[in-house]
């Protein structure tokens, strides 16, 4: 193999190091955004859930003064 060709191959493969690394940056960083939307994502069922039962609740205490009148 000549000089130039070994350069060559150098020169490729310290882009595709620097391409790994960047990809395993960005990877990690979607992993982080996906933690985070996935605990916003409960976080908002949660509130969902009080706010329902809320409205049961008085959706029933509406029915027990409309029965009781």
């Amino acid at each position: 193999m000549e000089d130039t060709d070994l350069h060559a191959l150098m020169a490729r493969l310290e882009l595709l190091i620097s391409r790994v690394e960047q990809l395993n940056r960005q990877n990690a960083l979607l992993i982080a955004q996906e933690k985070t939307w996935r605990e916003e994502r409960a976080h908002l069922i949660e509130k969902n859930e009080i706010a329902r039962h809320k409205v049961e609740s008085m959706i029933s205490r509406l029915k027990a003064l409309e029965q009781d009148s």
